[in-house]
């Protein structure tokens, strides 16, 4: 009986080294929890293309958004923790919502990192029937009409939502916030006209810029990005120190075995060098981290960072989810 007993035991421990060994052996769901068509939907449809082939599985792409993008983090919390439900987040839906929402998980504890991807600055972009020509001629205009001038963002919480209030208290002039279900959204309103002003991303403003749609005014870096070199910083433009800059990262659910985040560090790195998306990456104004910030270590200090950082900041500018 004892004999008998201890060869289960080493056969089920054969079975579960050989189940990671195998990792994956069915699509991994990739969840995005934000809408279809802003910045964290394009990365995330980008380096599932490329992680697909470097776990040669398929990759689905699963939008929950809601709540500056907490319903689709707590949707991957309390997934099973076996590598087969990923995130890509981001400074909004993994920084800043912890400080604007009552979130019944914890940020930092209830998942384990996977690692970084990029980085990328805000277009501060306006109705094209804008009349103003330049920021300065922007900040005169929502000045002169405080009580009409509308700014959207796609959700409380969200880049857009805090960068939004931090540059009204920049200007020392407020804007009537208008918040939307995600990026994709948000655009559809600045095309449309439907509202005034709104902090967005290259990824998704390029085009519309191109086409006619939108006005640009400046980047919020330090310095210009190179696929859109006409475009002046804040600094040049006319408002000094206002930097706004947001990343993007993989998580897992917590519990997620050590080898199987491996596994997916291993293709989220491959990723990243993959010529073809890196250049898809590049064009989207994405500032790819280097490879020694890529691991899942370096997410966690990285992260930590990030939110001892930014909650004071967003709780002293009263920010909140009512």
């Amino acid at each position: 009986m004892k004999t008998w007993f201890i060869g289960l035991v080493l056969a089920i421990g054969c079975l579960g080294s050989a189940s990671a060994d195998n990792f994956p052996s069915r699509p991994i769901t990739l969840v995005v929890p934000l809408s279809v068509g802003g910045s964290t939907d394009v990365i995330g449809r980008l380096m599932a293309e490329g992680m697909r082939k470097a776990l040669n599985q398929t990759i689905i792409v699963e939008n929950i958004s809601g709540a500056g993008g907490t319903i689709g983090v707590g949707h991957v919390v309390h997934a099973p923790p076996d590598g087969y439900t990923m995130l890509i987040g981001q400074w909004g839906t993994n920084v800043a919502t912890g400080a604007i929402y009552n979130l019944n998980f914890d940020l930092l504890n209830d998942l384990d990192p996977v690692g970084l991807i990029a980085t990328q600055p805000f277009l501060i972009v306006a109705r094209s029937s804008m009349p103003a020509n330049n920021l300065r001629e922007l900040i005169a205009w929502i000045k002169a009409n405080p009580d009409k001038a509308t700014e959207g963002n796609s959700g409380i919480g969200s880049p857009s939502h805090v960068s939004g209030i931090l540059f009204q208290k920049a200007i020392n002039s407020p804007i009537q916030m208008i918040p939307y279900r995600g990026a994709g959204e948000s655009t559809q309103a600045i095309v449309s006209g439907q509202i005034d002003v709104l902090l967005n991303t290259p990824a998704v403003s390029m085009a519309q810029l191109k086409a006619g749609q939108v006005k640009v005014f400046a980047v919020t870096a330090k310095r210009r990005l190179t696929i859109a070199a006409d475009i002046p910083t804040t600094d040049e433009a006319g408002l000094p120190g206002f930097y706004f800059t947001f990343w993007h990262a993989f998580w897992v659910p917590k519990g997620t075995p050590k080898d199987v985040i491996a596994k997916l560090n291993a293709a989220l790195r491959a990723t990243l060098v993959d010529p073809e998306i890196r250049k898809k990456l590049t064009a989207l104004a994405q500032d790819i981290f280097p490879s020694d910030e890529q691991s899942p270590e370096a997410l966690a200090k990285f992260q930590s960072e990030e939110i001892e950082k930014w909650w004071p900041i967003i709780k002293a500018a009263g920010i909140t989810a009512h």
